[in-house]
């Protein structure tokens, strides 16, 4: 759950490994027992298929069109039919996978563990091509206006033609001494412009013409005596309703902000690793310790906090119609009122970890669950 050619970069990940792992040993992290919710909301199955499984990684399932796109760390990509769950087609590239996919709906890319890419038919899952970025990666690809944008552990931005796979352009950044080893994903705007966050606190955007760095702005600057206090990471992307993006740190901040200002409006100290997700006029986010958090997404105001699931390692929520969802540690999909954080209903996917986003689609939720339950609700 939560990297640099040196040394450094294997100690970053031996020490953020030690870390988090002592974190989620220690008896303060006694996961928060189930209780009973007082006239549930109902979450449907509608379907369910059985997958490869994700872990260590988090694999995000993708959807373009009525297609949802995913794959397994064991080789196998997969494209089913969103709405019914039909299998359209399997492929497997027998190498270890790393990230998810990314797809525009004309081709399907993944990363291995070795820094291979391969790309696919999306129609078909017929093979394209196939590259070394010579490095591993843990973000799913972007694919967008005929490129495709790999982001490598190394914190390299590498564009490849998405027709040959040839190299386009690269962008290497800076790296902080220690950055937490996460997906760190991107998104795109208008086919002109990638958003991302960056390790110190950092999130920006970069031309997709030629990677050139926009702006960056600086959402939580690093404090503290040590590397390990002063980890202040924007791990996971930052989120765009119309032009306000609203970002959040590992133990930094959480705030929003006009896009074209490169700018928070406001800022508020907060620490989650698993992003935010926006309503028309609230921000959501889940911090460390599993609080769901909904804050004014205007002046930071916070509307009210939920800490009922406390260390059950809530992973990345989504804000749809009138609820929030997020799944936990042991497979649980919870469903939250957007108005005061209730807890409105649950249903229970597996019995493994839930950190990828629900995806919504048509009235359907679709989630992925590490241990390869890949399925969609509806609620009722």
């Amino acid at each position: 759950m939560k990297f640099l050619k040196s040394f450094s970069c294997v100690l970053s990940l031996l020490l953020i490994t030690v870390a988090l792992s002592s974190c989620s040993g220690s008896k303060r992290r006694l996961a928060a027992e189930l209780t009973p919710i007082a006239n549930p909301i109902n979450l449907q199955k509608v379907w369910s298929v059985s997958i490869g499984k994700s872990q260590p990684y988090n694999f995000k399932p993708v959807l373009v069109g009525n297609a949802i796109y995913t794959a397994a760390t064991a080789g196998e990509v997969y494209k089913f039919n969103s709405q019914n769950g039909q299998s359209l087609w399997q492929v497997n590239v027998k190498e270890t996978l790393s990230a998810g996919p990314g797809s525009d709906g004309k081709i399907v890319v993944i990363p291995s563990i070795k820094g291979t890419i391969y790309a696919f038919d999306a129609m078909t899952g017929k093979p394209l091509w196939d590259t070394s970025v010579a490095t591993e990666v843990l973000t799913e690809p972007l694919v967008v206006a005929g490129m495709v944008v790999i982001r490598t552990v190394d914190n390299r931005f590498i564009a490849l033609d998405a027709s040959t796979g040839k190299r386009k352009w690269v962008n290497q950044r800076g790296q902080s001494t220690l950055s937490l080893r996460a997906s760190y994903s991107m998104g795109s705007i208008n086919n002109e412009v990638i958003f991302t966050g960056f390790s110190g606190g950092k999130f920006g955007l970069l031309a997709l013409s030629n990677g050139n760095l926009i702006w960056e702005s600086l959402l939580a600057p690093p404090k503290g005596a040590s590397e390990i206090e002063r980890l202040s990471d924007v791990a996971a992307k930052p989120t765009l309703l119309g032009s306000r993006m609203c970002a959040v740190s590992y133990q930094g901040k959480i705030g929003c902000g006009e896009i074209k200002n490169a700018a928070m409006s406001w800022t508020k100290d907060f620490s989650s690793y698993s992003g935010t997700t926006q309503s028309a006029d609230a921000v959501f986010a889940v911090n460390d310790k599993s609080y769901l958090t909904g804050f004014n997404a205007l002046n930071g105001q916070e509307l009210w906090r939920n800490e009922k699931l406390v260390w059950r390692d809530l992973g990345e929520p989504l804000a749809v119609g009138k609820v929030i969802l997020a799944g936990d540690a042991e497979g649980y999909l919870h469903l939250f009122g957007q108005d005061n954080g209730n807890i409105l209903g649950r249903v229970r996917v597996d019995s493994t970890p839930i950190e990828a986003p629900p995806v919504p689609t048509n009235g359907l939720i679709i989630v992925q669950s590490k241990g390869g339950t890949l399925a969609a609700y509806r609620i009722q």
